[in-house]
């Protein structure tokens, strides 16, 4: 135990160091929260899906609730019903289990909807592709507006493609 106690004190604290300020968030950020200001009066409601992933996005769309992303800041929140949100998230490829939910929860949201693919799984089908088990893209099921790419997609790849969403819609 003495061993190990001086080898502790001889090699000290060894961690990863601190990131450094990337100011192209900083701009994405400014510009989400205006894009979120202009076309939703301030607040984006969004319902996230899970259709069948791994959970790989959906560890990544949790940091987008911590203090370093912050999207609550922005003035965007997740719901938990269809019926209050705005835009639709929908991870992994959409399982035959899930295709009626994904369907009916794509007609429970208001119109004008929006609707993000995330991830390659959602965009493409990912490695799990059409089979018997599995629908593929969530665009073999509803309309998609944007797909995420990424294994899981960064929390910054993440808010580009809302703001990607929201820049595109046809108000």
């Amino acid at each position: 135990m003495f061993q190990l106690l001086k080898q502790i004190a001889r090699t000290g604290i060894k961690t990863e160091a601190y990131p450094q300020p990337d100011d192209t968030l900083r701009v994405t950020m400014d510009r989400l929260q205006a894009a979120v200001l202009e076309r939703f009066q301030g607040s984006l409601a969004i319902r996230h899906v899970d259709a069948g992933s791994c959970n790989g996005c959906e560890l990544e769309i949790n940091q987008l609730n911590c203090p370093y992303y912050n999207l609550e800041g922005l003035g965007i929140k997740f719901v938990a019903s269809p019926r209050h949100a705005d835009m639709l998230l929908v991870t992994g490829p959409v399982s035959r289990h899930m295709e009626v939910a994904l369907r009916r929860t794509y007609d429970a949201t208001p119109d004008p909807k929006l609707v993000v693919a995330i991830g390659d799984c959602g965009g493409c089908g990912g490695i799990f592709g059409e089979n018997y088990a599995s629908r593929g893209r969530v665009s073999n099921v509803i309309p998609v507006d944007v797909a995420v790419p990424g294994c899981p997609p960064t929390p910054v790849a993440l808010m580009q493609g809302i703001l990607t969403a929201i820049s595109v819609q046809k108000r």
